[in-house]
Formats: C-alpha cells, sequence, structure tokens
C-alpha cells in the first residue's frame, strides 16, 4: 500500500470514529499532570525564542489540545488529515483556526513557524515515509523554533521500529535515540527527552517519549 492510500485509510478511519473519540478524550489532559508541565515548558521556550510567530498543532484531532496551547498565550492553530475532527473542532472552539491537512505536504510557508507540536500523530506514518514528515517540520519551523513529538517507544536498541496493532489504524513505535537522529539529519537538535513508563493498568507496556527539538541557525542558512 502507498503512502496517499496509507493516508486515505488512516483519515477514513479516525472519521468514522471521530465523535466518539472526542467523547473519550476530550479531558485527557486533566488525567496528565506530567504532560501538562511539557506543554507548558514548550510554550515557555516558544514565547522565549522571540519569534512571536504561530505555533501548529499537528494532527489536532478534535481540538481540545490546539485550545490547551491557546490557554498557555501561544497562536495556535490547529491541522489534522480528518475533516471530521477538524469540523468537531470548528464547533468546539469556533475561536481558533484548523485546517485539513497532511503532515507530509503541510499548506505552511518556510520558516514561519514558532513551534510545532506533534502528540503521537506521527504514529500512523510507516517509518519509510516518517524522513519526510520531519523534513516538511522541519522546513515551517522558523530557526530557533521547537518541536515537541511524542511516539511509543520500541523494546530496545535492537528495534528501530515496530508496528503494533492500534484500535483505529497500524501504528508504529520507534527506538528514541533512532528517532532523535532523524530530527538531527533535518537539522533539528534535541534539547530534552521524557521518558514515561506505563502504569500497570495499562492496556500496552510500552514507554511514552517527549522529544524536544529546537531549529538551528545552520539549517536555516543551508535552506536559503
Amino acid at each position: 500500500m502507498t503512502g496517499p492510500q496509507i493516508l486515505q485509510t488512516t483519515r477514513e478511519s479516525y472519521d468514522a470514529i471521530a465523535p466518539t473519540y472526542a467523547e473519550l478524550f476530550q479531558d485527557t489532559l486533566r488525567e496528565r499532570p506530567l504532560e501538562r508541565a511539557l506543554l507548558s515548558a514548550f510554550a515557555e521556550l516558544v514565547r522565549a525564542s522571540g519569534g512571536g510567530g504561530e505555533v501548529a498543532d499537528l494532527g489536532c484531532g478534535p481540538g481540545y489540545v490546539t485550545a490547551h496551547l491557546d490557554g498557555l498565550g501561544l497562536k495556535a492553530f490547529g491541522v489534522d488529515a480528518s475533516p471530521v475532527m477538524i469540523e468537531l473542532a470548528h464547533k468546539s472552539y469556533p475561536g481558533l483556526r484548523f485546517e485539513v491537512g497532511s503532515m507530509a505536504a503541510l499548506d505552511i510557508a518556510d520558516g514561519s513557524l514558532s513551534g510545532a507540536l506533534s502528540r503521537w500523530s506521527v504514529i500512523h506514518t510507516p517509518p519509510r515515509d516518517v524522513p519526510a514528515v520531519v523534513a516538511e517540520i522541519a522546513r515551517v519551523l522558523a530557526p530557533g523554533g521547537h518541536l515537541l513529538i511524542s511516539f511509543a517507544a520500541t523494546d530496545g536498541p535492537h528495534h528501530e521500529t515496530q508496528a503494533y496493532d492500534h484500535a483505529v489504524a497500524t501504528a508504529y513505535r520507534w527506538f528514541p535515540d533512532r528517532f532523535a537522529a532523524l530530527l538531527k539529519d533535518h537539522g533539528l537538535a534535541e534539547v530534552a527527552r521524557t521518558v514515561i513508563e506505563p502504569k500497570p493498568t495499562d492496556k500496552r507496556q510500552f514507554q511514552e517519549i517527549q522529544l524536544l527539538a529546537c531549529k538551528g541557525q545552520a539549517e536555516a542558512e543551508k535552506e536559503a
């Protein structure tokens, strides 16, 4: 199955479950104090960078995290491949901007973002296609712009990537060092890494990885 076909299948799957998804996860951040702290740190770093530009919530779903970023003082807007998710986001947060789009081909100008959030939105992208997504994120970030990206970790260094049976569509885990190296290859230097251990009651005993990276000046000069 090709990249466009996978995107279409994933989009249709999320379209089908969008209302249920929105209802189940609308308060998810309330139960995740550590992630709220990470988002607050991300927002502070974006503001401190001095760019004052917009922040894209890539794979925003029904928009509740976009709204959280807005509440942290960021000029946040959401992008998602699912039109139904975007429709729900518009209804729930009419004062914010939401757009249908693909992370592999963002309708965003070069170097125009002060920050980007990819909260579990890269997991359905086959590993061979992830470099193109990272390149797109690097393209739209301004020098000094920050990326916060999350995904599940593999079982160890001998597994750079591993597929798993996600409830919506096939998803992929990454070895954190491998993903950090991929970011570095595209001019996004790792700033910090958080590893969140699963609870004993969690269905999947995967570590959750949050990588914070910053676009350097060297990458901006290379693009010029």
